[in-house]
């Protein structure tokens, strides 16, 4: 961590290599959750290299060395919904699509989890931002109301929201397949 701040230090000094040093850091976590995103290698790129372009920019901005993980996250989850408000274009996923996501490091997917990944890019960006950020990402509630510019407390809500409505959109294909099961006596 320590080496870390150093890097940060210097490249909001304008040091490029120590900037380079620092996305090089980042970028697996980063084209993650572009992919999440984007659902699109080459547009997740788009927005990954877009992302290092804005925080290269404005990396003298960034107030406390120690927020640089969640200054260019927040950065990065800005531009990838900036983009898809640009394009309005809704990509349905399929297979192929699933198959590619390096995020995903399941050898076997299941039907259940394709389903999760579906429903998910069906919910508020609002609450599968959290949801992304909380259960994907692993950061904390404090860490993602830093990252959103957000109170905890809308955090916490949106993360108990979403999952409500993950558990709405789940319900109906499993409930109901289970239901018919036990009647046909397939348990």
């Amino acid at each position: 961590m320590e080496e870390k701040l150093k890097l940060i230090i210097k490249a909001k000094k304008g040091d490029a290599v120590a900037f380079q040093e620092l996305i090089h850091m980042e970028k697996e976590k980063l084209y993650k959750m572009a992919y999440i995103y984007m659902k699109n290698e080459d547009e997740a790129l788009e927005v990954f290299q877009e992302t290092v372009y804005l925080a290269f920019k404005s990396i003298k901005k960034l107030k406390e060395e120690q927020y640089f993980s969640t200054w260019i996250i927040r950065i990065l989850i800005n531009t990838s919904i900036s983009t898809l408000r640009k394009k309005k274009n809704v990509v349905l996923l399929n297979k192929e699509i699933l198959d590619n996501m390096a995020s995903y490091k399941m050898e076997d997917r299941t039907d259940v989890q394709i389903d999760l990944i579906n429903a998910l890019n069906e919910i508020d960006e609002k609450y599968k931002t959290v949801l992304l950020l909380r259960y994907y990402q692993d950061y904390t509630i404090p860490q993602i109301a830093v990252i959103l510019e957000c109170p905890e407390g809308t955090v916490k809500t949106n993360i108990s929201r979403g999952i409500e409505v993950l558990k709405g959109k789940m319900k109906g294909v499993y409930k109901d397949d289970r239901q018919i099961s036990i009647i046909q006596g397939r348990v």
